[in-house]
């Protein structure tokens, strides 16, 4: 009977997906566009209206898309009526709204530099505040509203005094180097006056006055890779106040040393913030503890508030009572590995009780609830993104918003929660619920017109266990399916390696519908090594990047050909990016089912993968450096152009220009290597892209990369 009743629903299921594909057109290429995502809610200090952005793409009188960003105003009680806060031809960030609710603080650039900017929300234009030499961000009201806090950036040269660490640069000390501060400037002093021809000194200044308009570049640190260029500058991050009352800004802070994770006092006489105090080098920070710092207003007094060998402190936040803190910490046994810790402590950071142990997820977003009474955050789990609750006196956690969604911002008033959320039915909109998650009611409805004829591929969830790992992976049927009949299917990866797929995670939606719509079938998985799963799974493929994780994947694409008959296991297809670019070379070395692969700005040799990416740590934390001992054999082992000779498959590559994360020669070596030996393979080099092409790149150029991977696996496989 069990089997009969399987039978029948598996052809209801078959009948529905038919009748609604004949009604509907699948999702397009183009329609990558017409989506709109919203985030950072923020609810007025009266509970009755919500700021949000909105987030679209609009095209220009010549046709080309771009990026557009507006700041919303709702009323919760009839949420038909928005209010747009700003132009969007400008841009503007990091708002905070102020204790009143009558004013928006933000970040947007005056004369060249980031300034603070104050908005009026009763009607009138906004007005700059800052001034700052170094631009001003990140702006944090004053529990009183009188002041605002904000952050600044300084380069080392134009700090006073020589730092702690010895100079980087050979055979060099930090006295005989020429005043950068004055060459930058223009400003020469007789004594290092710029001569090629004159003094050691002179020639110093001279080289330094060249150095100065990075003609050349000169490179004396460990991390000179940014994501798109080189990252020859050290700078610190300090903290300022600006006093609305008289105008003036009062520094906080100055040195070799960076501050963050700000908090004001309940009574707005000091701030506390996290740092790391060291005689190192910034570069040679990672492994040091980040600590609590107390800072006074007035005598601009530091003391250590909270510190410890055992935890890396990230921030606090006053409950709204002003009589306990929340904490975000990491473990410092395991830093590669270890999950989050929030935890609650008295006002002064005695007695703490973290509450997070047992969650073993990495999280954030973590807020008070207005009774000082628990805590709200979030956290990637099990495919999705979900919002938990825990009660600070007995340390019990419930999840609020959980399941096959992902919630990617909110914020709580009183008996309110507002939060943004993403669903396979609609890729993104803002919701509203009680403090449990219960009573929801939509507020924006963006996507709803665009997707009225849209047809969705929906995903189911199935899970095996494979080496003591619980494996979840999802199929996504393709459109038009018709009983009888065999599909192509995809393979799809994600990166990381500690990233993490499913229906809650935004950054595929897209992707999958197009490809789904088009006629193939969609399996991915999140295998060993991914999070949110614990710190367990997330450490499972710690020196084993190809065997354990590529285990796990083919055998979600295994187990869903023995399921699914529809999947044609003839017609099979790969691909992922970054992370999963590398398991894409490393099967199609050893597994030759596969029609065709698209390997997307992955890494292919380990030891070099370590001096090219500023991604580069990946290599110490999970194999070792190449010098220690076994170590040279692991990454041997571990990288997928030790088995290049062995691929078969035919191969496109995709790279950006300016990729550093992952390195572009990579895929140069990769491509070479197969082209050397005749083997079937394209490369696909972007302009003016780094590693985030697919996700915040040029439209054009993100529209481009879709319709190249429908275009290459259409080459190969067949449709019913």
């Amino acid at each position: 009977m069990r089997n009969r009743n399987w039978i029948l629903m598996s052809f209801l299921w078959l009948w529905c997906l038919s009748v609604q594909a004949q009604d509907k057109k699948p999702i397009q290429l183009s329609d990558l566009t017409n989506i709109v995502t919203v985030s950072s809610p923020e609810i007025t200090p009266d509970g009755g209206k919500v700021i949000y952005v909105k987030h679209y793409m609009e095209a220009d009188k010549s046709g080309e898309f771009d990026y557009k960003s507006q700041l919303m105003m709702m009323d919760l009680a009839d949420p038909s009526n928005v209010k747009v806060l700003n132009n969007p031809t400008y841009e503007i960030s990091n708002f905070s709204l102020s204790p009143d609710g009558k004013k928006l603080a933000f970040t947007k650039a005056w004369e060249g530099k980031a300034q603070i900017w104050i908005l009026p929300l009763d009607g009138g234009e906004a007005q700059v505040l800052t001034s700052e030499k170094n631009g001003a961000s990140s702006p944090i009201w004053s529990p009183d509203g009188t002041k605002i806090l904000f952050s600044f950036s300084v380069p080392d040269w134009a700090i006073e005094g020589d730092p702690t660490w010895e100079n980087p640069r050979p055979g060099r000390t930090y006295g005989d180097e020429p005043d950068y501060a004055a060459i930058k400037e223009g400003l020469a002093k007789e004594t290092s006056k710029p001569n090629m021809d004159g003094s050691v000194d002179e020639l110093r200044a001279w080289l330094a006055k060249n150095a100065s308009k990075n003609d050349p570049r000169v490179i004396d640190r460990l991390n000179f890779l940014g994501e798109r260029g080189l990252s020859t500058d050290i700078s610190f991050r300090h903290l300022g106040v600006y006093d609305l009352k008289s105008g003036e800004t009062e520094i906080l802070t100055s040195g070799y040393q960076s501050y963050g994770g700000v908090a004001w006092a309940p009574d707005g006489s000091f701030v506390l913030a996290n740092s790391v105090e060291s005689d190192l080098h910034p570069d040679l920070n990672w492994e040091l503890n980040s600590s609590i710092y107390k800072i006074t207003l007035g005598d601009h007094q530091i003391s250590k508030f909270l510190s410890s060998d055992d935890y890396t402190y990230r921030g606090v936040t006053f409950s709204p009572d002003g009589k306990s803190i929340l904490i975000s910490a990491q473990k410092t046994d395991d830093r590669s590995f270890n999950q989050s810790l929030l935890g609650v402590a008295k006002a002064d950071g005695t007695g703490i009780k973290w509450l997070t142990e047992k969650v073993d997820r990495r999280l954030g977003g973590e807020q008070w609830a207005e009774d000082s009474k628990s805590i709200y955050f979030a956290g990637a789990n099990q495919g999705g993104v979900t919002l938990y609750n825990a009660t600070v006196s007995n340390g019990k956690v419930t999840p609020v918003i959980t399941g096959p969604v992902g919630v990617s911002g909110y914020d709580i008033h009183g008996n309110e929660i507002v939060y943004s959320l993403v669903q396979v039915s609609n890729p993104n909109e803002l919701y509203k619920s009680d403090l449990m998650g219960k009573n929801v009611s939509q507020l924006t409805h963006y996507n709803e017109k665009w997707l009225a004829d849209r047809w969705v591929s929906l995903p189911e969830a199935h899970q095996f266990k494979q080496d003591g790992f619980t494996i979840d992976y999802w199929v996504m049927p393709p459109f038009g399916l018709e009983d009888g009949k065999k599909y192509p299917t995809l393979l799809e990866m994600h990166g990381g390696p500690t990233a993490m797929w499913g229906p809650g995670e935004a950054s595929m939606w897209h992707e999958f519908q197009v490809l789904a719509g088009r006629g193939y079938g969609i399996v991915y998985a999140n295998p060993r090594g991914s999070g949110g799963y614990g710190k367990d799974f997330q450490k499972g493929n710690y020196q084993d990047w190809g065997d354990g994780p590529a285990k796990d994947v083919l055998t979600a694409l295994d187990k869903a050909g023995e399921e699914y008959k529809w999947i044609d296991e003839d017609q099979l297809v790969l691909t992922g990016g970054s992370y999963a670019g590398y398991l894409t070379a490393w099967i199609v070395g050893h597994d030759h089912r596969f029609k065709a692969a698209l390997t997307q700005r992955g890494v292919y040799e380990l030891t070099f993968f370590m001096g090219e990416g500023n991604a580069w740590r990946l290599v110490p934390n999970y194999f070792g450096y190449p010098w220690e001992d076994g170590a040279k054999e692991i990454l041997e082992y571990n990288s997928p152009q030790t088995y290049v000779q062995d691929i078969q498959t035919p191969l496109m590559i995709f790279h950006g220009d300016n990729d550093l994360r992952t390195g572009v020669r990579q895929s140069e070596l990769l491509y070479k290597s197969l082209k050397i030996m005749g083997k079937p393979v394209e490369y696909i080099r972007y302009p003016q892209e780094g590693h985030e092409l697919s996700r915040s790149g040029a439209i054009h150029r993100r529209l481009d990369r879709i319709g190249r991977i429908v275009e290459f696996f259409e080459r190969y496989v067949t449709h019913p």
